[in-house]
Order: structure tokens, then C-alpha cells, then sequence
């Protein structure tokens, strides 16, 4: 999400930063260690699933060699605890949970776990070479999601709320609300208000009436959709539990493309840009289809399409 010579990232998946270089955002650079980081003006995630943040790392501590010691700190903003394990689909005993003491850290415990985890190469960069501390260059917080709404998370992972904002500077305002992704929680979808206009980005959820109303009126919905028809091929019957469990999760925590135009119909968005497609590999017909129900601007999203947004 670019706005004038700045970005906000929105999650932090597998090859983030080298698209960031490809993207060409910001200023021209004389090299790589003086961008694109030194123009990051902040990280968004939208949930903790792997595929969503697997390269922080990346951008956090190969950020030093990237521009990012030539920025100000850095807010990595993004879900806090769970504070409960998910429930156990199926039947059979329970397996035991990994790290027990804290089994369902927030964004605000994984970012002081990273630096922990890469105290050896900081430590390293640091003493050797002189580089900033990683308190000097980002902090990890969770999303003020409020209190009320976080204590059902097996039973209610998205109950009817209102859009809050959290973040603000001189050229956004970001509000969130939760969605659902169960039994991911809490799962949360941004809206970025600028003088240029409005976008919001979904996240991974199913149909949800939270997130229509974060879009109303929106520029541009950046909304995930799954292929429903792919899925039932991908696992026909009969399906062993850890298969139907798979099963489950594909079609009850995603939006169907069957459901992605109404909601963005609903919404009012001017674009609807499809984002995190399963699968990737896809008819462009089958994408297409989405329009159905919406009057409005599809776009299939693809790495490093620019799209415009209002004025």
C-alpha cells in the first residue's frame, strides 16, 4: 500500500522482500543496503498463519542491510494472544500443544521472540559492524482489538462489531475489525483512509458481515477467494479425519467465488481486487466469474500489479 514516497506492508509471506526490491518502491537507491526499507512506514498482518508472516525475519533482521536503519522505528502491528488453544477436530486424545508456558503468542511476544532467536547474527551485527539495536529499529504490537469482543475465541471468533482505528500518521489512517478465519484468533482485515482514498485488505476470513461493513464505500477491496470446485477435486470422498479437517478449514474459514462479488456488491467498493487465490495456478475464467453480482472494476490481482486508488 504505497501512499506518495512511503509503503505500509500488508503480512510478510515468502519472498517479501526481494518483490519489495523488484517493486521499485520509494526513491531510487544507489544500493541495496540503502532500501526499499529506508521508506517503510509500517507492517500490518493480519493473522499469524505461516504464509502470512514467515519472512519477518527478512524484513526485520536482513532489514538492517536494507534501508531499514535509515528509517524511523518501525510498528509491526498485528494480532495479540489467543489465549486458548483452538479446539481439537475430531476424535482421539489431544495431541500435547508446542510450548505449553505460552502456546498462542501475539504479535507483540513473536517480534521479542525473533530477536531472542536471532540474538547470535544480531549480536554479530551489532559488536562487528556497528549496527543499531533492534529496540532502535521496530517494536512488535498487538491490535487494541476491545476487550469485549476477545472472549469467545473457539465459540465466536468474529461477533458483530464496529471498525476501530489504531494507527494514524501523516498519510493514513488505518482502522481494523476481526474477521473469520477460525479457529485462527483473533483474525483481522485493515482499512487505509488517505487524501487519495480508501483500501481495504480482507485477510483470510470466510463471508463475514464485519468485514462489509469495514469496506463501505470503499476504493478498492483487496478480498482472498478459494475455488470451491477445486477443492471438492482436490479431496474427494471418502476423506480420513486429518484430510477432513483439511477439507473443513479450506472451505469454512475462505471466501467461496461464488460469495466474492456479492460482498464487494454489498460494500459499495468501487475494485474488487482478488488477492491470496487458491489455488494460484487457475483458469482466468474461473477468476472472472467473480464479477458475478458486482458492478464494479474485478482486477485478478498478480505480484507486483499497480493498481490506482481514487483521485
Amino acid at each position: 500500500m504505497a501512499v506518495g514516497d512511503r509503503y505500509y506492508l500488508i503480512d510478510t509471506g515468502h519472498g517479501v522482500l526481494s518483490q519489495l526490491h523488484k517493486a521499485n518502491l520509494g526513491p531510487e537507491h544507489a544500493s541495496a543496503q540503502d532500501g526499499p526499507l529506508d521508506v517503510l512506514g509500517g507492517i500490518f498482518l493480519t493473522h499469524l498463519h505461516s504464509d502470512h508472516v514467515v519472512d519477518l525475519n527478512n524484513i526485520l533482521v536482513n532489514g538492517i542491510y536494507n534501508g531499514l536503519q535509515s528509517v524511523e522505528k518501525i510498528p509491526v502491528w498485528g494480532p495479540g494472544n489467543r489465549n486458548a488453544l483452538p479446539p481439537l477436530f475430531g476424535k482421539g486424545p489431544a495431541p500435547s500443544p508446542i510450548s505449553p508456558a505460552n502456546p498462542t503468542p501475539g504479535t507483540k511476544e513473536m517480534t521479542e521472540l525473533m530477536v531472542q532467536l536471532f540474538a547470535t547474527d544480531l549480536n554479530d551485527r551489532i559488536f562487528d559492524n556497528r549496527k543499531p539495536s533492534p529496540a532502535q529499529l521496530w517494536e512488535g504490537m498487538d491490535v487494541p482489538v476491545p476487550e469485549k469482543y476477545l472472549g469467545n475465541p473457539n465459540g465466536a471468533p468474529a461477533p458483530s462489531m464496529e471498525p476501530f482505528t489504531f494507527f494514524e500518521d501523516d498519510r493514513v489512517k488505518v482502522s481494523a475489525i476481526l474477521v473469520n478465519h477460525a479457529p485462527v484468533f483473533p483474525a483481522l482485515a485493515y482499512r487505509f483512509d488517505t487524501d487519495d482514498g480508501s483500501v481495504v485488505f480482507s485477510g483470510d476470513t470466510a463471508r463475514c458481515s464485519n468485514l462489509i461493513r469495514l469496506a463501505q464505500g470503499a476504493d478498492v477491496l483487496v478480498h482472498e477467494v478459494i475455488d470451491e470446485d477445486w477443492v471438492a477435486q482436490l479431496f474427494p470422498e471418502p476423506r480420513d479425519e486429518a484430510t477432513e479437517g483439511l477439507y473443513q478449514h479450506l472451505l469454512q474459514a475462505h471466501t467461496l467465488k461464488t460469495e466474492v462479488g456479492p460482498i464487494a456488491a454489498e460494500a459499495g467498493v468501487g475494485t474488487l481486487v482478488l488477492s491470496h487465490l487458491v489455488p494460484v495456478v487457475q483458469s482466468e475464467s474461473v477468476w472472472a466469474a467473480c464479477a458475478k453480482g458486482f458492478d464494479g472494476q474485478l482486477v485478478v490481482g498478480r505480484d507486483l500489479d499497480v493498481i490506482d486508488v481514487g483521485k
